[in-house]
């Protein structure tokens, strides 16, 4: 069973997926993502809705992309948060660096503050894309290991709070929860490729919002975890919750 501490940084992490889908540099570019992957044309992805041909290729391969990413990520939870258990004696001090890395990475995120760092952009690009689902599996992984910076600041603040975790267990759940809010809308949007251009038409106009609004997201965080009142959250999130919900989870 997990304690209200690991349950509250679940829905942070799984909601920070969603804010890197949303993303300026993720976000715009879906549609050549899902081309890329799925080795179909633009106007095949969104004509034929009914061939299921064209459907089931579009589903498997966006399950292989999103199944390759999630296997990164989900070893990097487990990865920081043993990191963080080798140096338990140290814990405070990591709190405290990771609070404020991630209160500077919202700033960033949100327009207040320009990290040169963090301006460069390093892709590990495919020119051609490997054949079969397995390419698709590849093309996922390549995605999580090397795009930067849209998804790093956001990514970079979820390992750091999992660098935190008390067992590998909890940061490797964290950084499920952080593939799976990335993963729903990318699906959804790969079934429904004309609805996200007509509702993307609308909603670039909202980027910076949603840009401004991770960000806040991220400082505020930042904050809890910089002076520990991630537990007092909790506490109360524990009296608001009914008992039978926690006992499921």
């Amino acid at each position: 069973m997990l304690g209200t501490d690991e349950v509250l940084t679940i829905w942070m992490a799984l909601g920070a997926g969603i804010l890197s889908f949303l993303s300026p540099c993720v976000l715009p570019i879906f549609p050549s993502y899902l081309s890329f992957i799925t080795g179909l044309s633009f106007s095949e992805l969104s004509g034929s809705v009914n061939n299921v041909r064209t459907r089931r290729a579009i589903i498997l391969n966006a399950l292989c992309f999103i199944f390759g990413f999630s296997v990164v990520f989900m070893s990097l939870g487990a990865s920081f948060s043993l990191l963080g258990q080798l140096l338990f004696d140290y814990q405070q001090i990591l709190r405290k660096v990771g609070g404020v890395l991630i209160i500077l990475f919202g700033l960033y995120i949100a327009g207040f503050l320009t990290l040169p760092f963090l301006t460069r952009t390093f892709q590990l690009e495919l020119k051609d894309r490997p054949a079969g689902y397995l390419g698709a599996f590849i093309v996922g992984v390549t995605f999580a290991a090397g795009w930067t910076p849209c998804v790093g600041p956001i990514l970079g603040s979820i390992l750091l709070y999992a660098s935190t975790a008390k067992t590998a267990y909890t940061g490797i759940m964290m950084l499920g929860a952080y593939s799976l809010g990335l993963a729903i809308p990318f699906f959804l949007s790969a079934l429904a490729l004309n609805r996200f251009l007509d509702y993307f038409d609308r909603f670039k106009r909202l980027i910076p919002v949603v840009s401004t609004v991770g960000g806040i997201f991220l400082i505020f965080v930042g904050g809890l975890l910089l002076t520990n009142y991630f537990t007092l959250l909790s506490t109360y999130a524990l009296r608001l919750t009914p008992q039978w919900l926690w006992q499921r989870l």
